[in-house]
């Protein structure tokens, strides 16, 4: 085991210590912890659409590798452009321009989206931040116009052709398959459910204990639901308990115990001292 790999191991049973101790009550361990992690995700999530994106799709469109010698005064201006972003970084605009398997010539429709980009990084000005609306209100509309057409997909037309279920050539019965059984649970679980929702009916008599089938149906729906976030919660949380019973070992020096040890006495004096502050 060496060094950075327990150094590894300590700050890994702070944070987690750390966000546990918003169950005492929110205090600087809790804080530290929380900005740590909000800087690195945001920090790695950059760093990964700019080498998984930006870099690639937009650089390498806009200065793909060349098809032998350059010619032409507007693509020597161009390509000379990109040489001085290469000798300032050259990692991201290597020499001879970039190869991701967009051809050999520039496309220059592409301007547009990188000009975009700039605009939405004049945000930190405050002087010219109202030009990044640009770029958001171009970015929003074209994602809620993507996601529109997935989510009409996925979550309507997808959920109507589920509900069109047959009961020919089938299996009376199976818990695990297609069957006359299961299919009949959709069907009345998909007709008292929306009938639920039907509202110029008053419900009652046999139409308010139609609808209340659907409410039964509607309640095992989320409890289904939330019993699956739940459970995927439950199984990070059993992931961290593990992480800190194996730090907790001789191997990474007692880790778990001495950070817990730490912070239970340095939370103690914060609120010792709190509370001295308070009734002074």
């Amino acid at each position: 085991m060496n060094g950075s790999e327990i150094f590894g191991a300590w700050v890994a049973v702070f944070l987690t210590l750390g966000i546990f101790s918003y169950l005492y009550k929110d205090n600087p361990f809790y804080k530290i912890a929380e900005h740590v992690f909000v800087g690195v995700s945001a920090g790695y999530w950059m760093a990964m659409a700019f080498w998984t994106q930006v870099q690639p799709n937009l650089f390498g469109r806009l200065w793909p590798t060349p098809e032998g010698e350059i010619s032409g005064f507007m693509l020597k201006a161009w390509y000379g452009i990109y040489n001085f972003f290469g000798f300032i970084l050259p990692s991201v605009f290597p020499n001879g321009g970039i190869d991701k398997g967009h051809g050999h010539d520039p496309h220059f429709i592409y301007l547009l989206p990188f000009a975009l980009g700039i605009l939405m990084l004049l945000s930190v000005s405050s002087k010219w931040s109202w030009m990044a609306r640009l770029g958001i209100a171009y970015t929003v509309g074209m994602a809620a116009g993507l996601r529109a057409y997935a989510f009409l997909n996925s979550n309507v037309l997808g959920q109507i052709k589920g509900t069109a279920v047959s009961f020919v050539d089938m299996p009376l019965f199976s818990l695990t398959g297609v069957s006359v059984f299961n299919n009949l649970i959709i069907l009345v679980g998909t007709i008292t459910g929306l009938l639920y929702f039907y509202f110029s009916k008053e419900h009652k008599g046999a139409f308010g204990k139609v609808t209340r089938v659907g409410i039964y149906f509607l309640m095992v729906s989320f409890g289904a639901s939330f019993g699956f976030a739940v459970m995927g919660r439950i199984s990070l949380l059993i992931g961290r308990f593990t992480d800190l019973i194996s730090y907790g070992s001789e191997t990474y020096h007692y880790a778990s115990i001495w950070v817990l040890v730490l912070m239970i006495v340095l939370l103690t004096v914060w609120t010792i001292k709190g509370d001295k502050k308070a009734t002074g």
